[in-house]
């Protein structure tokens, strides 16, 4: 079987493509994968570091909205649309799996021109645009939160690493914090804002460290590499306060801890709750709010805490997340709850559709489509009229 999947520019496009890719590999060794990416993406380093292949097609960003910028988008697609057309020759893919992101809409339209079945993933609750268009092309359609509205979503969860999901944080906790250079036998937060860090979590923190001190919570910070002068060590009495740069082994991160005060993009809520390691989120204020839709689920099942990253405050750390942390019964029963909210088998549930649809197994009932990849189709829109 010959897959392609499209999902590069971020992490959250990249990395669920890759567990998928890890995921087909493990039901069949034989598989061959291409991922589409760009040359200005995290794809050009994440994935060959996996062991995949790299297709390189131009960059196509498209607004998330309607905007003027959608005037300059058909003469940069026309370009990008062929060279994914290449690609997919050069493979003779079997079937187009698409994640969103800048390679996704060339990926889906190469594929429809060719009648290469597509399978759209939209990890995140407010779909791209990308995967917006690509639903249109396909009953195939799969969602990483349980509320996303999309055309034909099936709620399926988001594919994680295997690192991640084969995770038993109370067997490893205690080798876990030996690695970090942690006591086994205080109450410990995990402090992260992303790949890049949070500069607003990350001064809080900091300020709130005699606090930390004074209850007895050791802390592991990873402030991000361009924090990387912030102090390395701030322990103290023997309660140890450990800031890092980066962390390449966050299976252990998440072992050692139990409450993790981050942000909430989809892939970290995904990761947290397959683990079952209560979040503490800070959602970033960007784009329409979608990282606090993120974290809501979990909050309403009594697997998180949630403030706006305004009212992140020393006086937030110490009235709210410090009592959470020295209440051994609430942590508990917090960590049971993420865990019910968590999927750990989507990459593998993922892989078996992805197969079954390229098998002809799940048969793609004819979608008439709108011309927009010049194969003379119409397009059926979800009010079920023609859009002729």
């Amino acid at each position: 079987m010959r897959v392609a999947l499209a999902g590069g520019g971020t992490a959250g496009h990249i990395e669920p493509a890759l567990s998928l890719a890890d995921a087909l590999r493990r039901v069949d060794p034989s598989t061959e994968i291409l991922c589409l990416g760009t040359e200005r993406g995290l794809e050009t380093r994440l994935v060959p570091m996996r062991g995949y292949e790299l297709g390189l097609i131009p960059a196509v960003p498209l607004p998330r909205k309607l905007t003027p910028k959608l005037l300059t988008v058909p003469g940069k697609l026309a370009g990008a649309l062929s060279a994914a057309g290449e690609q997919l020759d050069r493979l003779q893919a079997d079937i187009v799996v698409g994640f969103g992101g800048y390679v996704a809409t060339p990926g889906y339209l190469a594929a429809r021109r060719r009648r290469i079945p597509i399978v759209v993933h939209e990890a995140n609750p407010l779909p791209g645009l990308a995967n917006r268009l690509g639903a249109r092309l396909t009953p195939h359609v799969y969602t990483g939160h349980p509320h996303t509205q999309i055309r034909n979503g099936r709620f399926i969860g988001i594919p994680l690493r295997e690192q991640i999901t084969k995770l038993n944080r109370l067997a490893m906790g205690d080798k876990a914090r030996a690695y970090f250079g942690l006591r086994h036998d205080l109450p410990t937060l995990l402090i992260f804002g992303g790949s890049q860090g949070a500069q607003r979590i990350n001064e809080t923190a900091f300020a709130a460290a005699p606090y930390f001190r004074q209850s007895g919570v050791q802390v592991l910070h990873v402030v991000g590499p361009k924090n990387a002068e912030e102090p390395q060590d701030l322990t103290q009495d023997g309660i140890p306060y450990v800031a890092v740069p980066y962390v390449d082994r966050m299976d252990m991160a998440y072992a050692a801890a139990d409450v993790a005060m981050c942000r909430s993009g989809a892939m970290t809520c995904a990761e947290l709750t397959a683990v079952g390691l209560p979040g503490a989120f800070v959602p970033l204020a960007i784009g329409n709010g979608e990282q606090a839709l993120n974290a809501e689920p979990i909050v309403q099942a009594g697997g998180g805490l949630m403030v706006n990253n305004a009212d992140v405050s020393v006086e937030w750390i110490t009235s709210q997340l410090i009592p959470l942390l020295t209440d051994t019964d609430r942590v508990v029963a917090m960590s049971e709850a993420a865990a019910r909210m968590g999927r750990r088998d989507a990459d593998m549930e993922l892989a078996r559709e992805v197969m079954a649809i390229a098998r002809g197994d799940k048969p793609t009932p004819e979608l008439p489509v709108d011309d927009i990849d010049g194969d003379g189709d119409e397009v059926l829109y979800d009010d079920g009229k023609d859009a002729r």
